[in-house]
């Protein structure tokens, strides 16, 4: 049970999980996975319900997505990204940009508000 929507849990390929994020592509769950292992954390991906209206009129039309999570159920991606907890493979922190791939690379020694 969640104590809020931003920390909710679930089991993957019958794992309990925390879930980072919900349907997602396949190259932004790969993103994640690999961030997420470099980080320490074992990351458990499965496919995602369809959305019900998606379902309904166009199913063969629907590309698959995806659920991404991890085992430890106290991580919170919010409280991750923000509390700077995370790094990348090069040892930089994770802004909220690389996070969301609007860069390729963490510019952490810039705050957001200079940009």
């Amino acid at each position: 049970m969640a104590i809020n929507k931003n920390h909710e849990c679930e089991e993957i390929n019958g794992v309990k999980c925390s879930i980072v994020e919900k349907n997602v592509s396949a190259s932004r769950a790969e993103f994640l996975k690999e961030l997420l292992t470099a980080n320490h954390y074992l990351v458990e991906t499965g496919p995602s319900a369809p959305p019900k209206a998606a379902a309904e009129t166009q199913a063969e039309f629907v590309s698959p997505t995806f659920t991404v999570g991890v085992t430890d159920l106290t991580f919170n991606p919010i409280n991750a990204v923000f509390g700077r907890l995370l790094k990348t493979r090069d040892g930089h922190v994770v802004t909220l940009a690389y996070w969301q791939q609007q860069e390729l690379q963490s510019r952490d020694d810039i705050p957001y508000f200079d940009r």
